[in-house]
């Protein structure tokens, strides 16, 4: 039957449909169908009327290798930037409507609306596609046919609980469409461009960065009693450290980072074990050792670590601030200069001064 492929139109999937999407997904993909978890949006592609396929996109694989390498981002950045791309998680087309060019067709028109249709659902623009085909059954055809690049493979493992699966061979071919003509280079900059950026920045540490915070608060006195100490003082600072590096702000925040670090992440920080779990420090043991500790100690612990880890910028800012009700017995203002690398966001160092009144 010839089909006019004019009259193929793509929108998201309705309330009362889901129940037949998820059904017809289940039936006939052979992956079943995918549990709405997190940003997912479900697409439905109608031939006057008629249901010819089914699309799924979801939240971006939180790391790829090949399509890392291409887009050439840090991986101190990369975190932050996941959520300007998303996943092409199932493609369907449905038995009885196999037709030339209906893949290709169905995708340019998912790709001119979804960036609008993500921004409307989950408040987030979008930058990148990205799709994962097993080559043992499919060659990507259709998107090859619509432009996408072919990156790489990966690696053969997945994301399971507490980790990664020991590669199993399974490698998957990556597939990439920017949205942008210049989608690569906006999620490899080092500073985001203003529109993308919906929160602060977030980067990621690396394993012997993480290993390494410790050591290098080890030598700060202690000022809390010894009688109570449940955490070590290093511990507590190098959490703090770590999940400021991370773009968390304020004691919260900082609380909320640790309370989420993985077994291993405890572990390399090297939390306290009690009842066969490593435990993180809970926000007033956080708060309580920072307003207390010798903050010039603290700095110059920054410092060495700074100089063994920090990223190399390659210009630096110097910016001044006068602290709001901070004032000494003499009423002179504090005021405080620090140096931030433009490219990395990180506070090299800070001087303390004093203005009168």
């Amino acid at each position: 039957m010839e089909m006019d492929l004019k009259r193929v139109c793509v929108r998201p999937v309705r309330p009362g449909e889901e129940f037949r999407y998820r059904e017809l997904m289940q039936a006939h993909h052979y992956l079943g169908d995918l549990a709405k978890i997190g940003h997912t949006l479900g697409y439905v592609a109608t031939h006057e009327q008629e249901w010819v396929a089914l699309l799924t996109f979801s939240a971006s694989s939180l790391k790829c290798a090949a399509r890392d390498r291409w887009i050439g981002w840090d991986y101190r950045h990369q975190y932050g930037r996941l959520k300007l791309i998303a996943n092409n998680s199932r493609f369907l087309i449905l038995p009885a409507w196999h037709r030339p060019n209906l893949g290709s067709k169905v995708l340019a028109l998912c790709e001119a609306r979804i960036g609008a249709d993500w921004l409307t659902h989950f408040k987030q623009p979008l930058l990148l596609l990205e799709t994962f085909v097993d080559p043992t059954r499919y060659r990507g055809t259709v998107y090859r046919a619509s432009n996408w690049i072919c990156v790489g493979q990966t690696q053969g493992s997945r994301r399971i609980q507490g980790g990664y699966s020991a590669r199993d061979g399974a490698s998957k071919l990556v597939f990439v469409r920017p949205l942008r003509r210049d989608a690569q280079s906006q999620l490899s900059r080092p500073v985001l461009q203003d529109t993308y950026r919906q929160e602060s920045p977030k980067i990621m540490l690396a394993v012997d960065h993480m290993s390494a915070l410790p050591a290098y608060f080890k030598d700060i006195p202690d000022p809390r009693r010894a009688q109570g100490r449940r955490h070590p003082l290093p511990v507590v600072l190098a959490i703090a450290a770590g999940a400021t590096l991370c773009g968390m702000d304020g004691y919260k925040a900082i609380a909320g980072w640790a309370k989420d670090l993985g077994t291993k992440a405890r572990e390399r920080f090297g939390c306290r074990i009690e009842n066969r779990q490593r435990l993180v420090p809970s926000e007033s043991v956080i708060r309580d050792l920072l307003i207390r500790v010798d903050p010039d100690a603290l700095d110059r612990a920054f410092q060495r670590w700074n100089a063994d880890y920090g990223q190399t910028d390659q210009s630096l800012a110097i910016d001044g601030k006068t602290m709001r009700n901070a004032v000494d017995a003499d009423g002179r203002q504090t005021h405080i200069m620090s140096v931030v690398g433009h490219e990395s966001a990180q506070c090299y160092t800070q001087k303390k001064s004093v203005r009168s009144p």
